[in-house]
């Protein structure tokens, strides 16, 4: 339709048309070995662990749930306890500064 339009390629264009190829080849086959990690059949063979964990959490320790995956989840449990202290603390200095009248010069 427009080609008579079109200027006739280089050779400089030519070879980078071939490097682009090239390239594209390439990310299809990243994209191919990406999508083949994430595939459920998976070629290492992870131990079956339920049990274990069951009996962790199951125990009568007088621990709370949130805290018997051991030091990882207390660890978890305090930045996340923090973090809901400040944006509480936060929220009610924002609402006491927007109730009180701006001071006018």
């Amino acid at each position: 339709m427009v080609d008579h339009l079109r200027a006739p390629l280089s050779e400089d264009t030519e070879r980078t048309k071939g490097a682009d190829t090239s390239r594209m080849r390439n990310f299809m086959v990243l994209g191919q070995r990406f999508s083949r990690s994430l595939s459920t059949s998976s070629r290492v063979h992870l131990q079956n662990r339920v049990l274990e964990k069951q009996k962790i959490f199951q125990a009568d320790n007088n621990v709370p749930v949130h805290l018997k995956g051991g030091q990882g989840d207390l660890i978890l449990y305090r930045i996340t306890m923090g973090i809901a202290i400040v944006g509480c603390c936060l929220g009610i200095f924002t609402i006491g500064k927007a109730s009180l009248p701006k001071k006018s010069p």
